[in-house]
């Protein structure tokens, strides 16, 4: 009987990505098959992030729950890796002596080796080291079967922001060989993909030298990504403003492959609290680089992420910030109440803001944020859209859904012969969180 994984993900777009190779090494080394029930597994895996508040807690509960699952089946292994395992490392087994194997975001790799060690010494295992980019060179033979594919070009940090904990949990900024991306998204594209995610910490520091004082930069990939056959849409995430060159926007305005959609942390509205955070670029910076975006894409949309209640912010700082979000119009955003990450050099720092002063600022940011969203949702009502179908909707069995350009999620009545097909949809209905159209048009 083939053994079963479990995989529990908590975190970014690089953590999925990271499971989902998990996944296809544990099936291709050792036969495990993915299910969806953590009391039928043979092994159970925890990809943990360390961005939220209580990471560390939220991490404990988990393992308490699966704890009762291995008194029931001994012989049940238990791995933890991701951020929480790379920054905690022994401690997790100290705490959780039933946890086998503590593995870091640059050692999945070794998962394979860990198993046998734990089979055949019946000994606990950690490895949170940070072996450079060595993870890449397992080859992956799995058949890809989605449109829509991630693929991580670079690892780690060198930004330090007072507030965050990856560098210390992912290494500084490794970028992979520009030939081995190109080879794996020639290889996706082989096997059906249409578009893909290039992901990174920050992936538009992706630098990488080919000798003779050459050095490839993020716009270059993006180029070359572009004249692979078969990719029809690109995407990116995350990029910092402090990178977002001018190389980049000019790859906006001659490469419409490149959709007319950008993620880019802003984090605050006040340059003030920017200082604080250690981010080394100005709110005038930033919407230099925003209305450079716009001259060359009068059609793209921005998101980004807000940091609520960050030590030292007062009303004015708060108020800046929702100046700008009405000034930038943001259209989507990941934004959180600040919470303080061990190790880093804003836990030391002094907030005296009340919880309830806290919830009221990401209340009022939220609301705002969302309106806006819902008039440029509304906007597109009775417009046609591309849409790239990915597949059948968790909403209805009977519906499909696909991602427009500026990333709404569209759902209508289809087929399966469309997916991993582009559409033209009209839309007919708005929602909170994704819109409703028609058919049109099916590419041939």
């Amino acid at each position: 009987m083939k053994k079963k994984l479990y995989i529990k993900t908590w975190g970014c777009k690089m953590n999925e990505y990271d499971s989902s190779k998990i996944v296809d090494l544990l099936e291709m080394t050792h036969g495990y098959l993915l299910t969806d029930f953590p009391e039928n597994a043979d092994l159970l895996l925890l990809n943990t992030c360390s961005i939220r508040e209580k990471a560390q807690e939220k991490v404990f509960h988990q393992l308490g729950r699966w704890k009762k699952l291995k008194k029931i089946k001994p012989q049940l292994i238990i791995g933890v890796g991701g951020c929480v395992a790379s920054q905690e490392g022994y401690y997790i087994q100290k705490r959780a002596n039933y946890v086998d194997i503590v593995f870091g975001p640059q050692t999945f790799h070794r998962l394979p080796n860990m198993i046998n060690y734990v089979h055949q010494y019946h000994k606990k295992i950690v490895d949170v080291s940070f072996p450079n980019l060595e993870k890449f060179n397992f080859r992956f033979k799995k058949k890809f079967t989605k449109p829509v594919s991630h693929v991580t070009i670079m690892e780690g940090c060198n930004k330090y922001c007072s507030f965050c904990i990856v560098p210390y949990t992912r290494g500084k900024e490794i970028s992979r060989s520009y030939n081995e991306i190109l080879r794996e998204i020639n290889h996706l594209a082989t096997q059906g993909v249409r578009e893909i995610n290039l992901l990174g910490q920050n992936v538009n520091a992706y630098r990488y030298n080919i000798g003779n004082g050459s050095v490839l930069r993020f716009s270059d990939l993006l180029r070359s990504t572009a004249s692979i056959n078969g990719i029809d849409r690109i995407r990116f995430i995350t990029s910092h403003p402090v990178e977002f060159t001018d190389d980049i926007i000019d790859v906006y305005r001659d490469t419409p492959k490149l959709v007319d959609f950008l993620h880019l942390p802003v984090q605050s509205g006040s340059d003030k609290i920017l200082r604080i955070m250690r981010r080394f670029y100005t709110i005038s910076e930033y919407k230099s680089i925003i209305n450079k975006l716009r001259k060359v894409r009068p059609n793209i949309q921005i998101s980004s992420d807000f940091i609520v209640a960050f030590p030292g912010e007062n009303e004015n700082d708060f108020q800046e910030t929702l100046d700008l979000i009405s000034e930038v119009k943001f259209d989507m955003s990941f934004s959180f109440i600040y919470s303080a990450r061990p190790g880093t050099p804003a836990a030391d720092m002094n907030n005296d803001i009340s919880e309830k002063n806290k919830k009221k600022r990401l209340h009022i940011l939220q609301n705002r944020i969302a309106q806006q969203s819902m008039q440029v949702s509304r906007r597109m009502k009775g417009t046609m859209q591309c849409v790239l179908v990915e597949g059948i909707s968790k909403k209805n069995i009977g519906e499909f859904f696909g991602r427009t350009e500026n990333n709404r999620i569209v759902r209508f009545i289809g087929t399966k012969s469309i997916i991993g097909r582009f559409v033209n949809v009209k839309i007919l209905h708005v929602y909170s969180h994704s819109l409703y159209g028609k058919i049109i048009h099916i590419e041939k």
